[in-house]
């Protein structure tokens, strides 16, 4: 995948120092955001104009050696722990924020925001965006909202469209969410974590 190059980019990070006190703090799986915007272009002065936002939430879990993914039946299996398909994340359910509406291999997905989940498969999963609300706790009591992909069911699907997905020479150990190979009209949605980069194109609604 053309794209692959500057995922691996992404995942160079600089190490700091961390106190004792922000280790004990920081959660297994910190919050992430992967944004881009769409439809604007740059006025003679410089200045960018006219552009919609689409915005993804997500917990970014890491591998911490684990060889998750496998192959055959048992393909993404390891890390469902029971739910009905993967919540794209850890935690609260990932949410996808759009101010426009979008299309995904022929389908609109009118502007609003979605929770998102992924049925997986070797070659091709199957990206699903649903009218469920997100829990912040598994605990709470909130009618009609989930915590992850736990209790999920389709009735409030909204739109499924196919990622192709294809095996990478590097391995995400944390989760990445990015937007790539994107233009004023479109792009690529983008899911890489361990050797796996799932994609799908999308393009701003006529």
């Amino acid at each position: 995948m053309k794209s692959f190059r500057l995922l691996a980019c992404l995942a160079i990070g600089v190490l700091l120092p961390v106190s004792g006190d922000a280790q004990q703090s920081r959660p297994l799986s910190p919050r992430g955001e992967a944004a881009t915007q769409v439809g604007g272009a740059y006025n003679g002065q410089g200045q960018y104009e006219g552009g919609s936002w689409i915005v993804v939430t997500y917990g970014r879990p890491l591998l911490r050696g684990r060889d998750l993914f496998g192959s055959g039946d048992a393909y993404g299996q390891a890390f469902l722990r029971g739910a009905p398909n993967w919540r794209i994340g850890a935690d609260q359910s990932t949410r996808f924020m759009t101010e426009v509406d979008l299309t995904f291999g022929g389908q609109r997905l009118p502007a609003g925001e979605y929770s998102i989940f992924a049925e997986l498969s070797e070659g091709e999963w199957t990206l699903i965006f649903a009218d469920w609300g997100v829990k912040d706790d598994f605990r709470e009591d909130k009618p009609g909202a989930l915590w992850g992909s736990y209790g999920y069911t389709p009735e409030n699907d909204v739109l499924r469209t196919t990622m192709e997905v294809t095996t990478g020479g590097v391995a995400a150990d944390q989760l990445v969410i990015v937007f790539t190979d994107m233009t004023s009209t479109g792009g690529q949605f983008t899911v890489w974590w361990d050797d796996q980069v799932g994609s799908t194109a999308f393009q701003v609604a006529r």
